[in-house]
């Protein structure tokens, strides 16, 4: 993780007080992952925050950069290409984390980096058909059913692949021309102990890497649960709400 503070000074009013609120959050933000690294005995250096920033504006994405966080998550695509659009002059990757219809994934393709959902081999074809169409390369994640559903072999409601499919989805991911096998990616069950689900999400992991060395993305960890993640062995943790605050409306 960085912490390095770019953002050029902003003079006294809205502006300046949203940015405080975000350099509060984003320090108490990495605070956690600190200490839940130094449990784990991992280091800070294998964890990449990805600031969702669902509902808020492309004004907080700008605010977000200066304070060295580049790594950037949306839900929906009709939110988050504008978006995109706006801030095409920042450094920033883009993560596309909400689960994704086939019809929307070549409008995805056009700005993101990074699809952490891809649940079905039909999603897999439509992504590599738009990387195509795009000239881009996108990195994917095996998006893993954790809940009670996924155990059974049915998709449950936060959606992925059931365990036993996730290493025939990594192989055509894999194979497909435009896409990169990036890793796995998972939502905790709903009012559950995240413990038991993200110790069998890096269980798959650990399997996909058997056939698929390079693939070591492990995406787990939101608010509410990110420490479990960590100690659980995720690399990357989508978090929103304790970065940004309670979600809004968009205000450009």
């Amino acid at each position: 993780m960085t912490d390095r503070d770019d953002t050029p000074a902003v003079a006294d009013g809205p502006a300046a007080e949203r940015r405080a609120e975000i350099a509060e959050g984003l320090a108490a933000v990495r605070a956690r992952i600190a200490a839940a690294c130094a449990s784990a005995g991992r280091s800070e250096d294998e964890i990449t925050l990805i600031a969702v920033t669902k509902t808020f504006p492309a004004s907080d994405v700008r605010l977000l950069a200066g304070l060295g966080v580049t790594e950037v998550g949306e839900n929906r695509d009709q939110e988050a290409r504008p978006k995109a659009a706006d801030c095409a002059d920042l450094p920033l990757t883009w993560h596309f984390v909400g689960r994704l219809q086939t019809n929307k994934a070549r409008a995805v393709a056009g700005y993101a980096d990074v699809v952490h959902s891809v649940d079905r081999a039909r999603l897999v074809a439509a992504l590599a058909e738009a990387a195509a169409r795009t000239g881009r390369t996108l990195r994917c994640l095996v998006q893993v059913s954790l809940d009670e559903a996924g155990k059974k072999g049915e998709v449950g409601e936060r959606g992925g692949a059931v365990p036993a499919d996730v290493p025939a989805l990594a192989d055509e991911i894999a194979a497909a021309p435009g896409l990169e096998l990036g890793g796995v990616m998972a939502v905790a069950p709903l009012g559950a102990d995240p413990l038991p689900a993200f110790d069998r999400l890096a269980e798959t992991a650990a399997r996909m890497r058997r056939n698929h060395p390079d693939a070591r993305i492990v995406s787990a960890g939101m608010s509410g649960d990110l420490e479990q993640a960590i100690a659980c062995g995720a690399t990357h943790l989508r978090v929103g709400t304790a970065l940004l605050g309670g979600r809004r409306a968009i205000v450009r």
